[in-house]
C-alpha cells in the first residue's frame, strides 16, 4: 500500500467514526427525552390533580401548612389522598409532598417544627416526599 492509500483508509475510518459518534448520540438523546416523557407523565407529582379540600395543619413553629385533598378517580379507580405543603413565611410556591392511593381521608399531625406524619407516613419537610408509586 502506498502512503495516499493508507491517508485514505485513515480518512474513511475518521469518517465512519464521527458517523457512528453521532448516531450515538441521537440515540442517547432519544432514549432520554422517552425518559423524560414516562416520568412526566406518570410520576411527576406537579401534575396531580387538584380534588377536593379534607383539612389542613400548621406546623408548631407556623412556618408550614400542610393541606390535604381527596381525589375521585372514577369509578373503576379508587380514591386517593395529595398533600401539599405551603410555605408561610416565603414567598415559595406550594408543592406537592404525598400521594396515596386508596385512602379517603387524612390525618395530619406534627411532630415537630420540620416533620410531619400523614396518615402513618413521617416526612421531613419541606425535602422529603411519600409517593405510592414509588413503593
Amino acid at each position: 500500500m502506498t502512503i495516499s492509500e493508507i491517508t485514505l483508509v485513515n480518512k474513511k475510518k475518521r469518517v465512519y467514526k464521527k458517523i457512528l459518534l453521532g448516531f450515538l448520540i441521537v440515540f442517547l438523546l432519544f432514549i432520554s427525552l422517552i425518559g423524560y416523557a414516562i416520568y412526566w407523565a406518570f410520576y411527576d407529582m406537579d401534575r396531580l390533580t387538584t380534588g377536593e379540600f379534607l383539612t389542613e395543619e400548621t406546623s408548631p413553629d407556623g412556618k408550614y401548612t400542610v393541606k390535604a385533598y381527596v381525589t375521585n378517580g372514577g369509578a373503576t379507580v379508587a380514591y386517593t389522598v395529595r398533600g401539599e405543603l405551603v410555605f408561610n413565611e416565603k414567598e415559595h410556591k406550594s408543592k406537592n409532598i404525598y400521594w396515596n392511593y386508596r385512602e379517603d381521608t387524612a390525618h395530619i399531625k406534627w411532630i415537630s417544627n420540620d416533620e410531619v406524619e400523614i396518615n402513618g407516613h413521617k416526612l421531613k419537610v419541606p425535602n422529603e416526599k411519600f409517593d405510592f408509586r414509588h413503593e
